[in-house]
C-alpha cells in the first residue's frame, strides 16, 4: 500500500565562492569563477536528479532551493537547465517556490533578470551587514552601497525576495544594531533572516579566537530584534526568520516540519520518506562533500551519495523536535506520529516537560507542542532538558 502523495522539496548545492568568509562553516570552496567547469557540474547534477527522481516518484516539487556557496555565480543557462530537468522529472505544484541565493556584487546583481527568466521566483540575498567596516570584518566581497543596489534590483525583478543579516558581531553595540535593523526593515522586504553570530569550529574566526557576544548583550540584542521585527509586521515564525503572514520560506518550512526533501550536489543532505504507510521509515542521504570526489563518483555511478541511512524512530523523533520547536507554530502531534510511529509524549522527558510547562516555557496541547516566545530565547537549554 502506498502513502498519500506528499510534496518534495529539492535542494541544489553550488559549493564554490569567490572567497571563503571567516565565519562560514558551510561546504564551500574559494575558487575563481573561470576555474569552475559549469558544463561538467550541470551534467553531474542532471545525473543526480535522474537518480533521485527514480526513487522518490510519489510527489511533485513544492520548492527548489539553490544554495551554497554562491549559486549566483552559476550561469542563468545552468540554472534554467536544472529547473527544467527537475520539473520534468517530478512535476511541480502550481505555487512552487524557486529560490536562489545571491551575493550582492554588481556583476551578480546584474544577472537577476537572467535568473528570473530561468524560472527563479524568489531571491535570497546574503547582505550580512549594512556598513562597510563590518562587511570588511566579515570577509564580504561587496560594499554597503552594492548591497542596497542589489536589494533594489531584487525587489524590482522578483515578486518575492529575502535577505540575511548577522548581528551580535564583535564590538557591536545595542544602539548600533537598533539603527541597522531599522534601516533593514525600511528596505521593503516581506522576509528577513537575522542570525546571531556564532563562532563555529573549523572557521577562520574560530582559529583566530574571535569572541562571541556576552550572554547579557546577546539577550538584549535578541529581544530588541523580536520587538522591532514584530512592530514592522515581520514577526518571527522561526527563531531567526521573520516574515509577513504568507511570505514564509516554503522550502525551509519543509525542513522544519519534517517533510520530504532531496539534496543534490557536493555535501547536500536529504530526507526521504518511504512510500509504505504500514511503518513510517525515513532515510537520510548525504552527498560526498569534496566537489572533485563528488564529480568523479557521479561520473562512475550516476550519483555522488556518500551514504544512505534509515533513521530509527527515536532518532527521527529527536530530529523532528530539534527542528520543529524552532518554529513559533511548534510541532504538530498528529504529523509527528505519522512520521515516527510514536506519540510525542514518548519522545519527551516527563520531568523536564513538567518543569518547563510549569515555568511557562513550553506547552503540550492536544494538537501541538510549542515553545513560548520567552522560551525561544533559551531554546538550546530547553531542548537539552526536554530530550534528556
Amino acid at each position: 500500500m502506498s502513502a498519500p502523495r506528499e510534496p518534495i522539496a529539492l535542494y541544489v548545492h553550488w559549493p564554490w565562492c569567490l572567497a571563503k568568509c571567516p565565519y562560514c562553516d558551510f561546504n564551500s570552496r574559494a575558487v575563481a569563477a573561470e576555474d569552475v567547469n559549469q558544463a561538467a557540474y550541470r551534467a553531474a547534477i542532471t545525473a543526480e536528479l535522474n537518480h533521485y527522481a527514480s526513487i522518490t516518484n510519489n510527489g511533485a516539487l513544492s520548492s527548489i532551493f539553490f544554495g551554497g556557496g554562491t549559486p549566483s555565480l552559476m550561469s542563468p543557462d545552468t540554472v534554467a537547465h536544472v529547473i527544467d530537468t527537475a520539473t520534468t522529472l517530478w512535476g511541480v505544484q502550481d505555487d512552487c517556490e524557486i529560490t536562489l541565493e545571491a551575493n550582492p556584487t554588481s556583476v551578480e546583481a546584474a544577472k537577476f533578470r537572467g535568473f528570473k527568466d530561468a524560472g527563479v521566483n524568489r531571491a535570497s540575498v546574503g547582505v550580512q551587514a549594512l556598513n562597510d567596516e563590518d562587511l570588511q570584518a566579515l570577509g564580504r566581497e561587496h560594499s554597503a552601497v552594492e548591497a542596497r543596489r542589489a536589494l533594489d534590483i531584487a525587489g524590482a525583478v522578483f515578486e518575492r525576495f529575502t535577505f540575511d543579516l548577522i548581528y551580535a558581531r564583535p564590538g557591536q553595540s545595542v544602539l548600533a544594531w537598533e539603527d541597522e535593523l531599522d534601516q533593514a526593515l525600511s528596505l521593503g522586504t516581506e522576509h528577513i533572516s537575522l542570525y546571531q553570530l556564532t563562532i563555529e569550529p573549523g572557521t577562520e574566526f574560530f582559529r583566530a579566537r574571535v569572541p562571541e557576544a556576552g550572554e547579557d548583550v546577546a539577550v538584549e540584542l535578541y529581544q530588541l530584534t523580536q520587538e522591532r521585527t514584530a512592530a514592522a509586521g515581520l514577526a518571527a515564525y522561526e527563531v531567526s526568520n521573520h516574515a509577513r503572514p504568507g511570505a514564509e520560506s516554503r522550502h525551509n518550512l519543509t525542513y522544519w516540519r519534517g517533510g520530504n526533501y532531496v539534496g543534490v550536489g557536493p555535501g547536500a543532505h536529504g530526507r526521504i520518506r518511504s512510500n509504505s504507510i504500514a511503518k513510517p521509515v525515513t532515510s537520510a542521504t548525504h552527498q560526498i562533500a569534496d566537489p572533485a570526489r563528488w564529480l568523479d563518483a557521479v561520473n562512475k555511478h550516476g550519483h555522488g551519495t556518500a551514504k544512505t541511512r534509515t533513521l530509527p524512530a527515536p532518532e527521527r523523533a529527536t530530529e523532528l523536535l530539534l527542528a520543529g520547536l524552532r518554529l513559533a507554530e511548534g510541532v504538530d502531534r498528529a504529523r509527528f506520529s505519522a512520521l515516527t510511529g510514536l506519540d510525542i509524549s514518548e519522545a519527551l522527558d516527563p520531568q523536564g516537560l513538567e518543569i518547563l510547562s510549569a515555568e511557562g516555557l513550553i506547552t503540550l496541547s492536544a494538537r501541538t507542542l510549542y515553545v513560548s516566545p520567552e522560551g525561544r530565547l533559551m531554546l538550546n537549554g530547553i531542548l537539552q532538558r526536554l530530550l534528556a
